[in-house]
């Protein structure tokens, strides 16, 4: 029989009581209000305006959305052959808030989630040995890097595939964050990974070992040249970036090779830290601006530490804070930009906790390099394009855009 939604409404709006589970995260304080039918018209003269920060915001549900939500809710618990899973359904209606936005960096976190998502991480975790990110045009997880020492390497998964499943479970669209807690977990113990490659999905069994997170390796190559690699801006980043720019120097280094492909981002603060060693005092190093033209500037604080020759070189999992540290140096000319077009992430997203546990992540700004360039879905353009040799890469791990650097610097 076809659902007439109109003669349902009539019908219940009848009712003198109706059951209801329609619980509200309204996000001016946090808290949790149970809502029936018989009370929308009276709280909708209440709770015209709300916001995420306590602040009033124009309230966007007017009564006939709300009843026809009571509406449907009541109909799916009268009706539904099977017991309805009223958390469950809850949970549902916050998330599809956020999954409405478009925006694969918003999402709305459970109490476990949110709780899982700020365990403290100290540079060390017991997991596969992956850096990964976000793949908006497919929803899947890019596999960045996979460390050589790490179990997911000696199993199989390479640089370039996708994962696409963790124990049965499609993670398309799913937020990176609690991916990762998923395939995260105890010493020894084991976790099935679906992986894509060239479109041919494939299993694997990961036994999780503990795993210290490389942020920075370095060497001396030849003629004087140093080469830093750069897997994450994270918070110990400058610390070690640091020491082993002086070990470099003390070597002999002449000119330097900074490498951030496939470095996915990581925080603010640390990138910022880091542009500091390189552009000079009260020079803007990075400004974001929000939807109501709120500019919010960070400049440079103290006194260049780094004055060398040097080459950048990214590629398209270059993304967020590696554009922000690759775009500064850009403007400035400071440095020389080689390789291929970064991801082109250029916003930056919000976590706030809610009362009941829960939270949501939201994006709330847009950034921009010091020559006011936004690159959010274009990416840095390098001022030299130099294409990877995957073939020659992958047959004997030749890596013609590290010699286009030092053949740069050389001259």
């Amino acid at each position: 029989m076809e659902f007439n939604y109109e003669q349902y409404e009539q019908e219940e709006l009848k009712k003198t009581k109706r059951k209801s589970m329609w619980k509200g995260i309204f996000i001016g304080g946090g808290c949790v209000l149970a809502i029936s039918a018989f009370f929308i018209g009276c709280l909708l003269a209440v709770l015209l305006k709300m916001s995420m920060s306590g602040t009033l915001g124009e309230f966007a549900l007017g009564s006939d959305a709300l009843v026809k939500m009571n509406d449907l809710i009541n109909y799916a618990e009268d009706n539904y052959l099977y017991e309805v899973d009223e958390e469950k359904m809850e949970e549902a209606i916050y998330s599809a808030i956020f999954d409405s936005l478009g925006d694969p960096y918003s999402t709305y976190y459970t109490p476990e989630e949110y709780a899982e998502l700020m365990e403290g991480t100290t540079g060390v975790y017991c997991g596969i040995g992956v850096v990964v990110q976000e793949d908006v045009e497919s929803g899947y997880i890019l596999v960045v890097e996979p460390y050589d020492n790490g179990p997911a390497y000696a199993e199989g998964l390479r640089s370039g595939d996708y994962i696409v499943a963790v124990e049965g479970e499609d993670i398309k669209e799913v937020d990176i964050n609690l991916v990762v807690k998923k395939i995260k977990g105890e010493a020894g113990t084991k976790v099935n990974i679906t992986a894509r490659r060239d479109g041919e999905d494939f299993d694997l069994t990961i036994t999780r070992q503990q795993i210290e997170i490389k942020t920075v390796d370095y060497e001396l190559l030849e003629d004087g040249v140093g080469y830093i690699l750069i897997s994450s801006f994270e918070g110990t980043v400058v610390d070690q970036f640091k020491d082993a720019y002086d070990d470099l120097v003390d070597q002999g280094m002449t000119s330097l090779v900074i490498d951030i492909r496939n470095n996915p981002g990581g925080l603010l603060s640390a990138v910022t830290e880091m542009l500091d060693l390189f552009i000079e005092e009260n020079e803007m190093i990075v400004y974001t601006m929000d939807k109501e033209g709120n500019r919010n500037d960070y400049c440079a604080k103290n006194d260049v530490e780094i004055e060398i020759p040097c080459v950048v070189l990214i590629n398209g999992n270059s993304a967020s804070a590696s554009e922000i540290f690759a775009g500064a140096l850009q403007d400035y000319e400071l440095a020389h930009i080689m390789g291929t077009q970064s991801f082109g992430k250029g916003i930056v997203q919000s976590i706030t906790g809610l009362r009941d546990g829960s939270a949501v992540k939201i994006t709330i700004e847009d950034y921009y390099t010091p020559n006011g360039n936004n690159i959010h879905g274009v990416g840095i353009t390098p001022d030299e394009v130099v294409e990877l040799d995957v073939d020659a890469y992958n047959e004997n791990g030749e890596d013609n855009q590290l010699e286009a650097a030092i053949e740069y610097l050389t001259k």
